[in-house]
C-alpha cells in the first residue's frame, strides 16, 4: 500500500512534467499581479514551475495524498486482521490435526487452502481498487494543472511553461526570475478553495 502512495507522488510529478510544455496562440499583454511575475521581462515567453514545490504545496494534492494514506492504512489493517485470523485458524488446525480423522484433515486442509486463496485475492483486489482510484485521481490532477497552466500562460503571454524537479531535472539551469511557481500555486490553491466550497 505504501508503494501506491509513492507511485502517486511519482505519477503526479510525471503528470506535472507532462503538462509543463504548453504553448499558447497569441501573445497577450501581461498583468503584473504578483511579485514573482512582475520581475519577468515582458519580452520573456518561457517560464518554469518547480514541480517539487508545486506538489508539496498544492492543497488538492495534499488532500488526495491524505485520503490515499488513510485508505491504504485501512486496507492494510483489514488485511492484517484477516491474516492474523487465518494464522490462528492454521495454528488451531495444526494443534488438533493428530486427533482428526483423515477425512476431517483433508476437508480442513482444503478449507484452509480456499481461505488462503481468498485472502490473496482480497489483497490483490484491494490493491487493484486503490490503483484504479489512484489513476482516476492522477487524471484529475493532470487536468486541473493542465487547464490552469493553459489559462495562466495565455493570460500572462507565455509561449512555454517548463518544469523543474530535483528528481528529474529536465531544466538544468534557469534564471530564478523565470520561476512562476509561487504565482501558479496561489492560483491553483485559490481555485481549489473555491471548488471545495
Amino acid at each position: 500500500m505504501k508503494k501506491i502512495l509513492t507511485n502517486l507522488s511519482k505519477v503526479a510529478a510525471a503528470l506535472v512534467i507532462a503538462v509543463a510544455i504548453i504553448s499558447c496562440g497569441k501573445e497577450q499583454p501581461k498583468s503584473n499581479t504578483s511579485v514573482t511575475t512582475s520581475t519577468i521581462n515582458k519580452s520573456e515567453a518561457i517560464v518554469f514551475v518547480n514541480s517539487d514545490s508545486l506538489l508539496n504545496n498544492y492543497e488538492y494534492f495534499k488532500d488526495v495524498k491524505n485520503v490515499f494514506q488513510e485508505k491504504s492504512k485501512k486496507a492494510q489493517s483489514d488485511l492484517t486482521a484477516k491474516g492474523t485470523a487465518f494464522q490462528k485458524e492454521v495454528a488451531q488446525y495444526q494443534q488438533s490435526a493428530a486427533n482428526l480423522s483423515a477425512d476431517q484433515r483433508t476437508n480442513t486442509e482444503q478449507r484452509l487452502a480456499r481461505k488462503q486463496q481468498e485472502l490473496a485475492a482480497y489483497n490483490q483486489n484491494a490493491g487493484n481498487a486503490l490503483a484504479n482510484e489512484e489513476a482516476v485521481e492522477n487524471e484529475k490532477l493532470y487536468n486541473k494543472v493542465s487547464e490552469f497552466l493553459k489559462g495562466y500562460a495565455k493570460t500572462k503571454g507565455y509561449k512555454m511553461v517548463l518544469t523543474y524537479s530535483k528528481a528529474n531535472p529536465t531544466v538544468l539551469f534557469a534564471d530564478e526570475s523565470l520561476d512562476v511557481t509561487t504565482d501558479v500555486l496561489a492560483g491553483l490553491n485559490g481555485a481549489y478553495k473555491k471548488d471545495k466550497k
